[in-house]
């Protein structure tokens, strides 16, 4: 069930007015422990009433000893990491070799337990790219792994002016507790334009919304704090890119319950 927003309060509020990226609330570099903080910096800028996340031609893969040619530009409110040649962090499930390169200040700038987060944003049409906000678990027990994707919406299946797959719900890492419940869902909406998608995560559910209207209730919650991470991504392909790609973000939003 969908409560009412009256039944939470704020939290955490980024509407990206600029000049400069809030790095109180945002760490502006994606996994970096994997990598580096400079070699997966994300590239952004401020326009049009919000944030824009970009990839640039001339931007280089953020991890490509374990990552391939994935291009990235991401934010995220914490990071987690053992100490350089260890195995320990964040979203280590990306590459069963790899290995922390640079080491991290454990930093947590904004990670709730249970509330509501919302975002109002743009995809992209392009077949290459992918958008997304999503939130994992901050993982200081690796059981702790678990992700509440929010909103993930793939370029190639932006389906036409009126319908487009999103991709919803939950996925378990290494949680034990928890099982795989995310799939794509076909709406009736142009996703290149602004809609307000959101989940409200409890102890025993999480319910998906886009535009206030209830998508899908998954029965089952990660029960530990988890950060936000949002992001554009541009995989490997045959199809040209008039660059830089651009996702637009108006807001980021997050709630206790009250």
């Amino acid at each position: 069930m969908i409560r009412a927003v009256s039944e939470y309060e704020p939290e955490f509020e980024d509407r990206f007015e600029g000049p400069a990226l809030d790095e109180r609330r945002w760490l502006p570099s994606y996994l970096p422990q994997w990598s580096s903080r400079e070699r997966a910096a994300a590239r952004y800028r401020f326009g049009d009433g919000g944030l824009e996340l970009l990839i640039e031609e001339d931007q280089q893969p953020w991890c490509p000893e374990w990552d391939g040619e994935l291009r990235v530009s991401s934010l995220q409110t914490g990071v987690f990491a053992g100490p350089v040649g260890s195995q320990v962090g964040q979203q280590s499930a990306f590459h069963d070799e790899a290995v922390v390169r640079e080491a991290q200040p454990e930093t947590r700038l904004y990670t709730p337990h249970f509330g509501r987060i919302e975002t109002r944003l743009r995809a992209i049409d392009h077949p290459r790219a992918m958008v997304a906000l999503w939130m994992i678990g901050f993982e200081e027990a690796p059981e702790r792994s678990g992700e509440i994707c929010i909103v993930e919406i793939f370029g190639r299946d932006v389906l036409g002016p009126d319908r487009a797959r999103v991709g919803m719900g939950v996925h378990k890492f290494g949680d034990p507790a928890l099982t795989e419940e995310w799939a794509q869902e076909e709406l009736r909406i142009d996703v290149r334009e602004p809609h307000l998608y959101a989940a409200e995560w409890t102890p025993d559910h999480v319910a998906f919304s886009v535009d206030g209207e209830p998508v899908k209730t998954v029965g089952q919650s990660p029960g530990y704090p988890m950060q936000l991470m949002l992001g554009i991504y541009e995989f490997p392909g045959e199809e040209d890119v008039q660059y830089p790609h651009v996702f637009h973000v108006d807001f980021v939003r997050g709630y206790r319950p009250a």
